[in-house]
């Protein structure tokens, strides 16, 4: 049997971060804690000086990568960027062989995004004790990070997460980030989270334990403090193309029905987002809006995230 791989060392410490399915509460609380430092006060420091980071991408990205990048070299460390499918695996060499690659030459910290499932799972199992991993994005299934920024944002607008009803809005089924958002405010303990979505879109009976369900964007949203937007997964589309005019004309949110949350309900979005087919600009772009802050909160995160890591890695 495959047992999960233990996330912390002995101590507690964070040693890899492949999801936040069974992370303590403690440690996640002193994860945003510590972000919320970074985001409040964005200045450089040498947590990770000495440390090598590789980011190793497999599905494009523009804010994680990013967010990543910038979080390891403004805490001092050396950076590497990979792009997976213009690397020797375009010439047939496993994902295992290029990071035993990298691990020769003495890489630290493993980012990995990846379509497939159980990718960053293979990988720490396999440089566990040399190296720590943490995933950016695996398949449909987790995004942990993505979950941790989520929750500094409600947590920032909204105090305190145990009062909150929080509203998770699209195409739920394959959201990797819906995923980690509800695991982070349910270990949290958010007052109420709710799932909204086509019933296509919907995930298996049993996902999001806790979860209210709604198929009616209207009823969905009612009185929620934070209305939280996913985009359509096109790429995991196994049913043919959306009727995006129809998807909208039912489940965009417009000014209109936003007015239908609570009056000081914030919007949030992971990102990228598609104007006038889950998002209007109005919306997007209007004063409830923390869809920028988020991605502030990303790079404070992972800087949070990646000095953790370094702080288990490293003699005491």
């Amino acid at each position: 049997m495959n047992f999960p791989l233990a996330q912390t060392d002995a101590a507690g410490r964070l040693r890899h971060l492949v999801t936040l399915d069974g992370l303590p509460r403690a440690l996640l609380e002193s994860l945003l804690d510590r972000a919320a430092v970074f985001a409040a006060q964005p200045v450089k420091n040498d947590a990770l000086r000495g440390l090598t980071v590789a980011n190793l991408f497999g599905e494009p990205s523009t804010r994680t990568r990013a967010s990543f990048e910038l979080a390891a070299l403004r805490q001092g460390a050396d950076v590497v960027n990979f792009e997976i499918t213009l690397s020797s695996r375009a010439k047939g060499e496993t994902l295992l062989d290029t990071v035993y690659t990298l691990l020769a030459m003495r890489v630290d910290v493993f980012v990995i995004r990846d379509a497939e499932a159980g990718v960053q799972d293979m990988v720490a199992r396999a440089v566990d004790g040399e190296a720590a991993v943490v995933s950016a994005g695996e398949a449909h299934l987790s995004h942990p990070t993505q979950g941790l920024l989520d929750a500094l944002t409600v947590r920032q607008a909204k105090g305190d997460i145990g009062r909150a009803r929080v509203a998770i809005v699209g195409d739920i089924a394959r959201s990797r980030v819906a995923r980690s958002a509800h695991r982070a405010l349910a270990t949290l303990g958010c007052a109420e989270l709710r799932i909204v979505a086509p019933r296509a879109m919907m995930p298996a009976a049993g996902a999001f334990e806790g979860a209210r369900r709604f198929e009616s964007m209207e009823d969905g949203i009612a009185g929620a403090d934070v209305v939280m937007m996913l985009r359509i997964q096109h790429e995991r589309a196994g049913s043919g193309p959306v009727d995006l005019a129809a998807y909208h004309r039912d489940f965009g949110l417009t000014a209109a029905r936003l007015a239908l949350a609570a009056p000081d309900a914030i919007v949030m979005h992971p990102g990228p987002m598609n104007r006038g087919v889950e998002i209007d600009s109005e919306v997007a772009d209007g004063p409830q809006s923390l869809i920028r802050r988020q991605v502030a909160n990303g790079v404070a995160v992972r800087m949070a995230v990646l000095e953790a890591l370094a702080a288990s890695r490293r003699k005491p």
